[in-house]
This record gives C-alpha cells, structure tokens and sequence, in this order.
C-alpha cells in the first residue's frame, strides 16, 4: 500500500477578488469580493491585505446587507485603525465601501459566502466589467 502525499493546504486562503480596470470614468461598482463568511472582522484583514498600493490605507469600511456579524465601531487591521460600519438598505445590493483619505472611495459588490463558484465567477467578472 502506498500512501500519496497531499500538496499542504495554504495558511491563508486567497483573496476572492476581481478589480475592474483603472478608467477615468466614474464607475457604480468598482469589483467583485467574495468572502468566505459574513465575519467582517475575520475577513476584513485579508481583503484590505490584498487591494492594490495606490488605493492607499483604507480608514473606513461600510458594509450593506444585514447577514453581517455585529461589529465593533473601529478595528485594528495590518496595524492600522479602521472605522466600520453596517447600513441595510433594501434597495441595494450587498455592497461594501472603502475609503482612503486623500485617494478616494471603492465599491464592491459581495458576492455571498454560500454561492456556488460558477456563479461567484458569474457575478465577480460582471462586476469587474461593470455589469453588475
């Protein structure tokens, strides 16, 4: 009997993100995240970890949708504070902004933790295309 050998799982799953290209214009939606779970505080770091340098330190991020888990006001994230906030509104899409002081601000659609990954796709590469 021979025992193959598993190639070890990654310490920190990656980061399900898709950017729409830089552009000049205004965009409504600005990505597409997909989290592993409404746990802000344990996906926030992973997130804010992976966005490009020029976005710059984000200060401030607020959530839309009510599935999130309660969070505190403020966070400390890759040694930086970070306010949060949670709004529901009913008429928009699970969404989260991020803002940088000086660099400006980001939307991203989120892409439910539970959706299948043909559809998370679906949903990421319509939003980096601006179809979301």
């Amino acid at each position: 009997m021979t025992t193959a050998l598993q190639p070890p799982l990654p310490s920190h799953p990656l980061l399900r993100l898709s950017l729409a290209p830089r552009s000049t214009m205004p965009r409504p939606i600005d990505g597409a995240w997909w989290p592993r779970s409404y746990d802000l505080l344990a996906e926030l770091p992973r997130l804010l970890g992976g966005l490009p340098p020029e976005w710059g330190q984000i200060t401030s991020v607020t959530v839309s949708g009510a599935n999130w888990s309660a969070t505190p006001g403020r966070t400390l994230v890759c040694n930086q504070v970070v306010r949060l906030r949670r709004t529901v509104t009913a008429s928009a899409p699970d969404t989260v902004v991020l803002l940088a002081p000086g660099r400006g601000r980001w939307d991203l659609l989120v892409v439910p933790p539970n959706t299948t990954e043909q559809a998370a796709q679906l949903s990421m590469a319509a939003a980096a295309d601006g179809h979301a």
